[in-house]
Formats: structure tokens, sequence, C-alpha cells
């Protein structure tokens, strides 16, 4: 059985602003019942790893996104169904393997740092640019993660390509 954990048990320095709890999000609505972040443990200690590279730089983590359950991800294309930006339910995508994450750099103190679009920005704009995504790009891939090329806050984890598309609700995995 594939397990789940919350994120922030193994990257606690992290900062936590989950954008499909809220509206603050290119689909402006909720789709979590509450603000939680689940990765599979190979993924949240890859991510783990980061945190602490940017950590020695005076920078840290903010986490929006990581498993998405498969539900969220069929009402995701239902309201926007482009393969570039939104992934097709009907092949899955990392986010419902949990090992997928959204994220952004933050300075001491969570003070925000310019990066190239807000989350969730559906256009050209959204690619990775500028000095503040390509350190994060370096520090997230150093850890083993993929980029993303549309989506600078988006990274992947190759090791776990093969896992299983999941469908467990928020509700199931505790709030």
């Amino acid at each position: 059985m594939i397990a789940l954990i919350e994120a922030r048990r193994l990257v606690p320095g992290a900062l936590l602003d989950v954008r499909y709890a809220g509206t603050r999000n290119g689909f402006g609505r909720a789709f979590y019942p509450f603000p939680a972040l689940y990765l599979l443990r190979s993924t949240a200690e890859k991510l783990a790893a980061a945190q602490r590279a940017l950590e020695a730089r005076g920078l840290g983590l903010e986490l929006w996104d990581g498993y998405r359950p498969l539900s969220v991800q069929r009402l995701m294309w239902a309201l926007k169904p482009d393969p570039l930006y939104v992934a097709d339910p009907s092949r899955g995508s990392q986010h419902n393997r949990g090992a997928a994450v959204d994220l952004t750099l933050v300075a001491a103190g969570g003070k925000k740092v310019t990066m190239p679009s807000d989350f969730d920005d559906f256009s050209a704009a959204a690619a990775h640019a500028g000095p503040h995504a390509a350190l994060l790009r370096s520090v997230m891939e150093a850890a083993g993660f993929r980029a993303l090329a549309e989506e600078w806050w988006h990274y992947s984890d190759p090791a776990a390509a093969d896992e299983p598309l999941l469908d467990i609700p928020f509700e199931a995995l505790g709030s």
C-alpha cells in the first residue's frame, strides 16, 4: 500500500500556503477541504534536502501543492482541458501519485522572492526565467527533482514515475 505523509513532518522549515485549499489559484475555487500537503516519503525526503540547501543560503521553500486526488484532477480538467497546463486525468500526473510539488522560494522570515509569475499563471510568463527561478531549479534538480518547463513552480520526482495513480480523499489522510 502507498503511504503518503504530511510533507512538513520531514520539511519542518518550509512554509505552507496550500493554494487549492482556497481560491488563490488559477481556477478561483477551492478543491481541498483543508490546507495540508501530502507526498510519498521518498519525495518528501528529496524536498527536505532542497530545503536544507536553501536554508544554507538564507532562503527556504513555501509549499503550494503536493498530492492531488485523481477526482480533483478530473475537476480541474473539466474546468481547463489544456494539456499544456493541466494533466489529462485519463493519464494522471505525478501529483496524483504524491510525487510532485508546487512551490516557491522565500527569504528569511517568509518574505516573498520575486518569481516570473504567480502560481497557476496559465501563460508563457510561467516559464522558468530570471535568477530566482534558476536558483530554485538548480536546488530542486540537485535534490533529485525534474522541472516542468511550462511552470517554474512545478517539480516532479522521476524516481516515482511508476507509482500508481491515487484517489484518496484528503479527509482519509487527516487534517
